[in-house]
């Protein structure tokens, strides 16, 4: 389903910095952005909106539609290839697609295996992928990870109990970071934790170390590519799934000790915020969406 904005709402693109500020560097209220990534060039974010897919220079504060063919409306699950040239995106018809970032012809990856393939990571060298596999389309049903190569091909699942999503490699590709309900009985109360990317089938919930433990839902860790820092989306506790429009809080957290926030920013938002890795190659600076509605005071803590 395309999302859309809500009368008197507005989309917003912020950037952050490690160091606390943040900057809107675009607003609009014709068409709902989500779920950054920044380029290797360090010039320009790809984000989707109305089943497509943008670039944003951020130079010149605009957008362009990246003109692709061969693949369904792309939903907010995208990473780039390490490659730079080329983007790894899922689509509304439940498969992963490979496509250049100057556009034309998208290829697909995943076979019709009966499930829905939810892209988040790719390996480092390009050479994986890790998405969540849900079976049928059926979202009742949790979320499993899987990897598959990114060329396409046999698919390895990773047995993690309970719901997972938004399975990321770290820099080094030694481990998957996610989120997961795998650690308690309340429905919906997802946590943070990480697993071996090569245990394959043969991993468990035994294997799964769970990284933060807190009262909020917190979902999609993304670590910065030097590994030291990492940002993700807390939500209200008694949260189900990441759902839009909420008031939430994207949260900077160094990898050495994950109980004591960085930094903080509240806004409005949740689905299409943070969906996937948006820093930049540097590791200085991270983008995220917020949402505000017509009574947001979208002023309040901006530095």
């Amino acid at each position: 389903m395309i999302r859309t904005l809500q009368p008197g709402q507005q989309c917003e693109v912020w950037v952050a910095s490690a160091t606390g500020e943040r900057e809107l560097v675009y607003a609009t209220g014709d068409i709902l952005l989500e779920a950054p990534n920044w380029t290797l060039d360090g010039a320009s974010l790809v984000l989707n909106g109305g089943g497509k897919l943008w670039t944003l220079d951020l130079a010149g504060r605009t957008i362009s539609q990246v003109p692709l063919t061969g693949i369904p409306d792309p939903n907010n699950d995208h990473v780039l290839d390490p490659d730079g040239g080329h983007i790894f995106l899922s689509a509304n018809d439940g498969h992963i697609y490979r496509a250049a970032l100057a556009g034309g012809e998208a290829t697909r990856i995943t076979k019709d295996d009966g499930s829905f393939h939810f892209l988040h990571g790719v390996s480092p060298d390009g050479e994986e992928l890790a998405y969540v596999s849900i079976e049928a389309g059926d979202f009742t049903q949790p979320g499993r990870l899987v990897t598959v190569p990114a060329s396409g091909g046999a698919t390895t699942p990773i047995s993690v109990d309970g719901h997972c999503d938004g399975p990321e490699y770290s820099p080094d590709g030694e481990w998957l970071y996610f989120n997961t309900e795998a650690f308690t009985s309340q429905p919906g109360h997802a946590q943070l934790a990480r697993v071996r990317a090569a245990g394959g089938s043969g991993v468990n919930n035994n294997d799964a170390e769970r990284l933060l433990e807190s009262d909020t839902v917190d979902w999609f860790p993304h670590l910065s590519p030097n590994g030291r820092l990492v940002s993700y989306i807390r939500f209200p506790s008694g949260t189900q799934g990441h759902p839009a429009d909420l008031p939430v809080d994207v949260v900077l957290v160094s990898t050495d000790d994950w109980t004591a926030p960085l930094q903080t920013w509240p806004l409005v938002g949740g689905q299409g915020t943070l969906n996937v890795n948006s820093w930049a190659p540097d590791s200085g600076r991270f983008a995220y969406v917020a949402y505000p509605l017509a009574t947001t005071d979208t002023t309040k803590g901006l530095t």
